[in-house]
C-alpha cells in the first residue's frame, strides 16, 4: 500500500467458512478504506455502539485523535479499526493519563466486528491487515490494549505474535477491571 493517506488496500478472498456445521467455499470482496474525518464520526460512534459495552464507548473528540479504517465485506460495513501513529499506549500507567509519542510504534487503539459477523474469520483478517498496514507504513512496533476477559482478542492477538507487557489493573471501569497491554514487533 502507499503512503498515500486516501489510498485503498483491496483484497480477494476465497475462504473456508463454517456454516451450522456444513462447511463451503465462497467468494467475498473485502476492502479496507479511510474513514472520513470529522464526516464520518457519528458512523463511527453508531458502529462503536453497536461492538462494544457502553463504558468502552469513544467520544466525538476520541475519534477526532485517530487514523480510522472501516472494513468492508462486499460493499458492508463489517469492521472498523482505529491507530495512533508514533505513540505508545501509556495512559494506564502515567499519572497525567497521556500516551507518550514513541517514533516507530503505532498504537491500535479500537477493533472491532459487528456481532452478525463474528466468527467467520473477519476478525483475523483485520488482524492481519493492522499488522500489514504497520509494515506497509515502516513501523517497527505495535501496541495495543484489551479488557482481561476479553480472551478472544487476547488470543486473536497472540496467534499473530503480540506478547503480554503488563496488566494493569482497576484500568477500566464497569465493570472494574485490568487492562492487559500487548506488543508485536514488526
Amino acid at each position: 500500500m502507499a503512503n498515500d493517506s486516501n489510498s485503498r488496500a483491496h483484497a480477494w478472498v476465497r475462504g473456508y467458512v463454517v456454516h451450522q456445521q456444513i462447511g463451503y467455499t465462497t467468494s467475498m470482496h473485502i476492502e479496507f478504506t479511510k474513514a472520513s474525518i470529522p464526516g464520518e464520526i457519528r458512523k463511527l460512534r453508531a458502529f462503536d455502539r453497536r461492538v462494544f459495552k457502553k463504558a468502552d464507548l469513544f467520544t466525538s473528540e476520541e475519534w477526532r485523535e485517530y487514523e480510522s479504517f472501516w472494513m468492508l465485506l462486499n460493499g458492508t460495513r463489517v469492521g472498523c479499526c482505529a491507530f495512533q501513529r508514533n505513540v505508545d499506549f501509556q495512559e494506564d500507567i502515567r499519572k497525567d493519563g497521556r500516551n507518550p509519542p514513541k517514533m516507530g510504534s503505532l498504537y491500535i487503539s479500537t477493533t472491532g466486528i459487528l456481532p452478525g459477523f463474528l466468527s467467520k474469520g473477519l476478525g483475523q483478517l483485520l488482524k492481519s491487515w493492522e499488522i500489514a498496514y504497520a509494515k506497509n507504513q515502516g513501523f517497527r512496533r505495535i501496541v495495543t490494549n484489551t479488557r482481561e476477559r476479553n480472551t478472544k482478542m487476547i488470543s486473536l492477538n497472540e496467534k499473530f505474535g503480540f506478547k503480554t507487557i503488563r496488566k494493569t489493573p482497576t484500568y477500566y471501569s464497569d465493570p472494574t477491571e485490568a487492562t492487559v497491554v500487548m506488543e508485536l514487533r514488526v
